[in-house]
């Protein structure tokens, strides 16, 4: 039996093994998907003791940075944005190699696709971890050239400025609970946990007039996207994200690489979609 997970903690809200389960299904693999409740500290510990029956990991936050040390490598994206959210155990020749990857950048960026959404000039990002680093990621590749982040401690986020630096990007820090002061944006971006939870109430004009994406989903909609669509304004889920981000990581754990299609991708991706009511 081969043997993947999802690591996070809490974890019980996962949806991640459901799209898992459905993909492997697809694609006629008998193998094991679930999840553990794993905290930074058994993390090491964790990734120590497993057999050669285990393929890989996904991580949420805040192992995403964790990883980061016990990885014999990490992918351009891992790199650049200081967070690995996929682990695989590469078993060639009798050797294990622990390999990074950050498949998160693809999913916020098709995600935004998926909405018809093709360029951005400017974003409002909340929170300053590392799905914030891979948001800042996603919205230049989509063309943006100013990122305003919205952190509860400006000092503790410069390394989000010096990211936006190194890709062209003008990044500036503001206090969050000053967020809503800001102008409009093409998209305000949401990439605080604990159920979206964060205070925030930004004017009618703001949420009418940019484009809001969530990344919390448990529940949906957050009080956060609630607001949003009472303006009348555009939501996407962060089911969206979290479906495009684990079909690269299904790539990984079945290829060793989060760029190589899987076999009928189309199918496997509306089983993973149908799996978690993800529209599309």
């Amino acid at each position: 039996m081969t043997r993947l997970a999802v690591l996070g903690s809490p974890i019980a809200h996962s949806q991640s093994p459901a799209l898992h389960a459905a993909a492997y299904r697809a694609l006629g693999l008998d193998w094991e998907y679930t999840a553990v409740d794993v905290t930074g500290d058994a993390l090491p510990g964790f990734v120590r003791s497993r057999d050669d029956s285990w393929r890989g990991l996904s991580l949420t936050m805040p192992l995403k940075r964790d990883v980061l040390p016990l990885l014999d490598s990490v992918d351009d994206t891992a790199r650049l944005t200081g967070g690995a959210n996929t682990l695989l155990f590469d078993r060639t020749d009798g050797r294990t190699t622990l390999r990074g990857f950050n498949t998160d950048v693809y999913g916020v960026t098709r995600a935004f696709r998926d909405r018809g959404i093709a360029r951005l000039d400017t974003a409002i990002v909340l929170g300053g971890g590392a799905t914030a680093a891979s948001v800042v990621a996603a919205v230049a590749g989509l063309g943006a050239h100013t990122v305003t982040v919205a952190v509860r401690d400006p000092a503790r986020a410069t390394a989000l400025v010096m990211l936006g630096a190194s890709l062209g990007l003008s990044v500036t820090l503001h206090p969050l609970d000053e967020a809503h002061t800001l102008p409009v944006a093409d998209a305000v971006v949401s990439t605080i946990p604990g159920h979206g939870a964060h205070g925030v109430v930004f004017p009618a004009a703001v949420r009418s007039g940019s484009v809001l994406f969530d990344v919390a989903y448990d529940p949906w909609p957050s009080a956060f996207a609630a607001s949003w669509l009472e303006a009348g304004g555009r939501v996407i889920s962060g089911l969206e994200m979290l479906l495009h981000q684990a079909v690269a990581q299904v790539r990984v754990f079945v290829g060793g690489d989060p760029t190589a299609p899987l076999p009928d991708e189309a199918g496997v991706l509306a089983a993973m979609r149908a799996s978690v009511a993800v529209g599309g």
